[in-house]
C-alpha cells in the first residue's frame, strides 16, 4: 500500500469517527464526541503526513511534525498549520479524560464534558477534515 492509499484509509477512518460523534452528539454522550473527534483529527493529520511523502509518528499530536515539515504542503495549506496544530494539541489533551475521566479526582468523563465541549470538539474536527479532504483533492488533481 502506497502513501496515497494510506491516507485515503485514514481519511475514511477520520470519516467513521466523524459519523459517530454526531450520532454521539444527538443522544448527549459528550465525553465520546470528544473521544472520537480527537481520534479523527488524528488520522485526519496523519493522513497529510502521508500525503506528502512522510512516514507517521507513533504518538497522538501530528502539531509539532506539521510545524516542522510545513515546507512540503501546499502554501495554502502552511497558512491553515497553526490553527491545525492548535487543534491537534488541545485535542490531544482531551484523549484519556474523554474516556477514562480524571482519575485523580474520581471524576466520570460525563461529569467533564458538556454540550459546548462535544460541539467545539466536532467543529474543530470538521474544520480540520474539510483541510485534509482539499489536500487530498489537490494531491489527485
Amino acid at each position: 500500500m502506497n502513501n496515497f492509499e494510506m491516507a485515503r484509509a485514514y481519511v475514511r477512518g477520520a470519516e467513521e469517527r466523524l459519523h459517530h460523534a454526531r450520532e454521539a452528539l444527538e443522544r448527549g454522550n459528550y465525553p465520546y464526541v470528544v473521544r472520537q473527534s480527537q481520534e479523527s483529527v488524528e488520522l485526519l493529520l496523519k493522513a497529510a503526513l502521508r500525503l506528502v511523502g512522510l512516514e507517521v509518528p507513533k504518538w497522538h499530536d501530528m502539531g509539532p511534525v506539521l510545524k516542522r515539515e510545513a515546507s512540503r504542503f501546499p502554501i495554502w495549506f502552511r497558512e491553515e498549520i497553526a490553527e491545525l496544530a492548535r487543534i491537534s494539541r488541545k485535542l490531544r489533551r482531551e484523549r484519556e479524560p474523554s474516556m477514562c475521566g480524571d482519575e485523580e479526582s474520581g471524576t466520570p468523563p460525563d461529569e467533564l464534558y458538556d454540550r459546548r465541549d462535544a460541539e467545539e470538539s466536532l467543529t474543530q474536527a470538521e474544520y480540520v477534515h474539510r483541510a485534509v479532504l482539499k489536500l487530498l483533492e489537490s494531491a489527485t488533481s
